[in-house]
């Protein structure tokens, strides 16, 4: 193979450019860097070797005019999938003292997405800070009060609660969602409260989600 050196190859005639021929292969070795500054049109962009493919490098941006489809046939990780993100129930009573606020205990998760959940309470991992959808419902056993509580807390501290008039009823739920703007280690839990003179017992079953909490990171806000 001989060598051709050249600093520029225009087209003989006209404004159109053609390289190699239909089967032909064009490499550009190890080490060379081939720079395009106006547009590059292909119908398919592969790896040279493997099966990993980068799209530019650190801090750069791109952009999908408006009219623009993007479309996924496999499968997107690391965008778009509105995670951190967690869910967990209760299958069994627990009592809670009257006019004290008590932490809700669950024992059993639907999912947890980043390992965020633990001792009763969602911690947003590193890195993770941002608006968070939180949800939650506990459910009386078969009492009702004047007033019956889930309470939100923050590192600790009450920071939304969520309240529902029992009054007449047997088996009553309250709680509600809010967003919450949340930094890396905040952590969130669930508290109850109810005036329902002494010890009452909010619901769980093994088969039906009668207390829950979960929630997610927002995306774009």
């Amino acid at each position: 193979m001989s060598t051709l050196n050249v600093d520029k190859v225009d087209p003989s005639t006209g404004t159109d450019l053609e390289i190699g021929t239909s089967g032909d292969t064009i490499t550009v070795p190890t080490g060379a860097g081939l720079t395009v500054t106006d547009e590059v049109k292909t119908n398919k962009i592969s790896p040279a070797t493997g099966t990993a493919f980068a799209l530019g490098d650190s801090g750069d941006t791109f952009t999908v005019p408006s009219g623009a489809t993007i479309t996924n046939s496999g499968t997107a990780t690391g965008f778009g999938d509105m995670t951190p993100a967690f869910s967990v129930y209760k299958t069994s009573t627990q009592s809670i003292g009257n006019a004290s606020a008590t932490l809700v205990t669950f024992d059993t998760e639907v999912f947890d997405t980043d390992s965020a959940f633990a001792s009763n309470k969602f911690t947003v991992p590193a890195s993770e800070g941002g608006k968070y959808w939180i949800n939650s419902w506990i459910r009386s056993d078969g009492w009702g009060a004047a007033r019956m509580l889930t309470k939100i807390y923050v590192n600790g501290a009450q920071k939304v609660f969520l309240e529902n008039d029992g009054a007449g009823g047997s088996y009553v739920s309250s709680g509600g969602s809010v967003i919450l703007d949340l930094s890396a280690t905040d952590y969130v839990e669930i508290y109850y409260y109810h005036n329902q003179g002494g010890s009452q017992n909010i619901g769980g079953s093994s088969g039906d989600w009668k207390s829950f909490f979960e929630g997610f990171k927002l995306l774009g806000v």
